[in-house]
């Protein structure tokens, strides 16, 4: 296997471990908000974020697939996974779609906050499919609102790691052209 592979391979692993750690964390953590029931703030779709900026799309649709199987695996259910899989998808494609306008249209944080609503938008079709009625769909306001917020917090939190993943970037490239000198 190739060095650039291994580097790959093992960036798309540490993402996807800390994806799921953050995911399995937001699981135990009570949501304050009584008008929300089942909101999470979505930290996990920071590690998203990440990927989706800094790994080619089909690495980071990988890694997308990878934290939904390990965390359903390690503290969910089968409909956990449907709703999950549901939200994150579209919200995956959402963000790639939004972020194609180019970031002289849209930041971060608006690729997040679409983010942040189209995770709601997905989760409410599946439970709308499962309750056979469109009824279900009347909480998007309200979730809308708390996923257009966290995507905002996330995207925040999401542009100031990839404005230090570039220096990062940055120092090894100046470290390694100083030690081949």
């Amino acid at each position: 296997m190739q060095p650039n592979k291994n580097r790959q391979l093992i960036y798309i692993s540490l993402l996807v471990a800390q994806g799921v750690i953050i995911g399995l964390l937001e699981n135990m953590i009570p949501f304050p908000f009584a008008i929300a029931p089942g909101a999470k703030l979505g930290l996990a779709n920071l590690i998203t974020i990440i990927a989706i900026f800094t790994m080619p799309k089909r690495e980071s649709f990988f890694l997308v697939c990878l934290r939904l199987i390990l965390t359903t695996l390690l503290g969910g259910t089968v409909s956990t996974l449907l709703y999950s899989a549901a939200g994150a998808f579209l919200s995956y494609f959402g963000m790639l779609l939004v972020k194609m306008l180019g970031p002289d249209r849209v930041s971060v944080i608006g690729i997040s906050a679409t983010g942040g609503f189209l995770h709601n938008v997905g989760q409410l079709l599946v439970a709308s499919f499962i309750a056979r009625s469109w009824a279900v769909m009347m909480y998007l306001p309200i979730l809308s609102m708390i996923g257009i917020l966290a995507g905002i917090a996330v995207g925040i939190a999401a542009n100031y790691l990839l404005e230090h993943v570039k220096t990062l970037e940055q120092f090894k490239k100046e470290y390694s052209a100083s030690t081949q000198t």
